[in-house]
């Protein structure tokens, strides 16, 4: 009996250890990243790839961040650097581990292969604030 609770309370209890995400997390697509813009939204477009560290660092960075509350209408838009060439390239992206930071279609921020903590939760706030 106790054998077979044991992975149900386990279960619940990762389940509540792991902090909510506030920010709403997407694949770029032109059509929603246009809709989002369009209604004013708070947005960051992340392009990334697999095998990259800058990167992976980034999205360390970004996922810490996005547990606070101020984050809740943060509107995130992953692009695949290996595969959404063409989008990457209509926002004048050069290369992986680049941030934009939009309110609605106004562009507020950017960087390019950065890790700087600081510098990266500054972009994320300049899209909220």
């Amino acid at each position: 009996m106790i054998r077979s609770i044991f992975p149900v309370a386990a279960v619940a209890l990762v389940a509540f250890a792991v902090p909510a995400q506030a920010a709403e997390v997407k694949k770029f697509t032109p059509a929603e990243f246009a809709a989002a813009q369009g209604a004013g939204k708070a947005i960051l477009v992340d392009v990334k790839a697999p095998w990259c560290p800058v990167c992976a660092s980034q999205h360390g960075t970004i996922q810490s961040a996005i547990a606070a509350s101020k984050f809740d209408k943060l509107t995130i838009f992953e692009i695949d650097y290996d595969t959404q060439k063409d989008a990457w390239r209509a926002l004048g992206v050069h290369k992986q581990g680049t941030l934009i930071a939009y309110k609605g279609k106004k562009e507020v921020s950017r960087l390019e292969f950065q890790t700087d903590k600081t510098a990266i939760n500054n972009l994320l706030a300049a899209a909220v604030n």
